[in-house]
């Protein structure tokens, strides 16, 4: 909290410097040849994997300012690792302001590390751009935090796809749901609850585990004590990873769905094929190491980026969907930039975040359109069904558009 005053202090002391008749301060993290973003990742602890989302955005920024840049500013990106903990997210966050002095904060991971900075980049004015999180209050609560905008579909959709598709398609479910008990896990489970509609009594057994836990493996066995034969895996980083494993280790074998974030293919191949064979998931982006993609234009161009401007890439990296998530939204950060002008500002660039429509970003499914209005700030929300089988994502049905709540 006292971090946070004086970084609030400093900000309306060079406000009164200004109306005290001094040169007019220019746009922080703006200048003739740059444009300076910041983020706060996980690089390291139990979900340090997701921290290749930063790694691709960064690839993609420098392939971008080897091409010129926007109008003619090269970009600079910054993001520090806080290893998936609020605190140390709060820390990076005031540093990326104070001393960086970043133009704005891009696509900062994790629900509850954005929710702890959300305020403090609110009050100061400082764009909260393109959330890599599905926490569907970074879409609807923008009256309250209007520097704020989400990118991913909203998780509590995506709960409602698995609750759809249960009632359409599982007779005689009985499920288990094992989440994060915090917005992401919580957001999650509601949307189920509301695609089970009138089956909703389904839901047999459910355990939330706090994010700081060391291992969820014993509420995986007190979950399948229910004799579910559903398993919704509503959680994170090594916690679904430590899921899949007590799976096998149990013999259970519930038809499983692993939300999006999860869903990486680097991390289904390593965890027991046995109990991964069948996993439903959602997907909004071009699966690197899907066979459908492997010829494709996009793909390809993320692989070209990759190997030229990421850092230390060998060629798993190259089939890593965190990398490919990483690029869509750089893509649609430079495309919002772009958007934003050469006169570029805070208020421009917020501006231009909610007035999108993206056609042909070449690292998501085709056919989607990122989208936003200053009321509508859910850019994605077109999805496909997705099924694990034979080490590889297999998507299935048609494009499903979301209507977040």
């Amino acid at each position: 909290m006292g971090t946070r005053i004086l970084l609030l202090c400093a900000l309306g002391a060079t406000v009164a410097a200004t109306s005290a008749g001094a040169r007019p301060v220019a746009t922080p993290g703006v200048s003739a040849t740059e444009i300076h973003l910041g983020s706060s990742v996980p690089l390291s602890g139990e979900a340090a994997i997701a921290g290749n989302v930063a790694r691709g955005a960064d690839a993609y920024f420098k392939y971008v300012n080897d091409k010129g840049g926007v109008f003619g500013r090269k970009i600079t990106f910054t993001y520090l690792d806080d290893g998936y903990d609020p605190g140390r997210a709060v820390n990076n966050t005031i540093r990326l302001i104070q001393q960086e002095q970043v133009f704005a904060v891009f696509s900062s991971l994790g629900t509850n590390n954005n929710l702890a900075v959300r305020k403090l980049l609110n009050d100061a004015k400082v764009p909260q751009l393109f959330v890599s999180s599905g926490a569907t209050t970074f879409g609807r609560d923008f009256r309250k935090y209007p520097w704020t905008i989400g990118y991913i579909p909203p998780y509590a959709e995506e709960g409602a796809i698995y609750g759809r598709y249960v009632v359409k398609n599982l007779k005689r479910a009985k499920i288990a749901v094992l989440y994060q008990d915090d917005d992401y896990g919580r957001d999650l489970l509601a949307g189920l609850r509301r695609g089970l509609g009138a089956k909703v009594k389904s839901i047999v057994a459910k355990v939330g585990y706090d994010p700081t836990s060391a291992d969820v493996q014993p509420q995986v066995t007190q979950l399948k004590a229910s004799k579910a034969n559903v398993l919704m895996i509503f959680a994170f980083g090594k916690f679904s990873l430590q899921a899949f494993n007590a799976v096998s280790r149990l013999g259970w074998k519930p038809q499983i769905f692993v939300n999006d974030v999860s869903s990486a293919s680097a991390l289904m191949a390593i965890v027991p094929q046995k109990a991964a064979n069948g996993s439903i998931s959602i997907v909004f982006g071009k699966d690197p190491a899907s066979p459908q993609w492997a010829t494709d234009k996009g793909v390809k161009l993320f692989q070209s980026i990759l190997k030229k401007y990421g850092d230390g890439i060998n060629s798993r990296d190259l089939k890593d969907g965190y990398f490919t998530t990483g690029m869509a939204s750089a893509y649609t950060m430079v495309d919002t930039l772009r958007k934003a002008g050469k006169n570029l500002s805070r208020q421009g660039v917020m501006n231009a975040a909610t007035h999108l429509t993206e056609r042909g970003n070449p690292f998501v499914l085709p056919g989607i359109v990122i989208h936003t209005t200053p009321s509508s700030r859910f850019p994605l929300t077109q999805v496909r069904l997705q099924r694990w089988s034979g080490n590889a994502w297999r998507p299935f049905g048609k494009l499903i558009s979301l209507k977040p709540l």
